[in-house]
């Protein structure tokens, strides 16, 4: 088991967790080693433009949610770079970013979900 999925399972577990990700991806909403705080959420409030921390193909990314699919009860993730990583089920979107270097991301404390 990789660092992601460490993290994946305490978010998961209904812990919040602080740590710097690595990478260029997100830029500019999340530089390398930025400190990103993550909550568990509430994949039915998710909205395109919310940072989660989500399982796609078997990997584990804190990326962009770029389309929504209520219906199927599924999101699409996508980096900032304009890289699709495809579709995942509300059952492996584990939680969403709420702080950026301690900047609340805007309206992500309401799909906050309790453990």
């Amino acid at each position: 088991m990789g660092a992601w999925d460490a993290v994946a399972g305490r978010v998961a577990g209904g812990a919040t967790v602080e740590f710097r990700p690595t990478g260029s991806s997100m830029v500019p909403l999340i530089r390398s080693r930025q400190l990103v705080v993550v909550a568990p959420v509430d994949p039915t409030k998710l909205k395109v433009g919310d940072i989660v921390l989500a399982r796609v193909a078997g990997t584990v990314y804190l990326h962009l949610v770029s389309a929504v699919d209520p219906a199927r009860k599924r999101v699409q993730i996508s980096n900032n770079r304009g890289r699709v990583n495809g579709w995942t089920g509300h059952d492996r979107v584990f939680g969403i970013c709420t702080t950026v270097d301690e900047v609340p991301r805007v309206g992500a404390a309401d799909k906050t979900r309790a453990a």
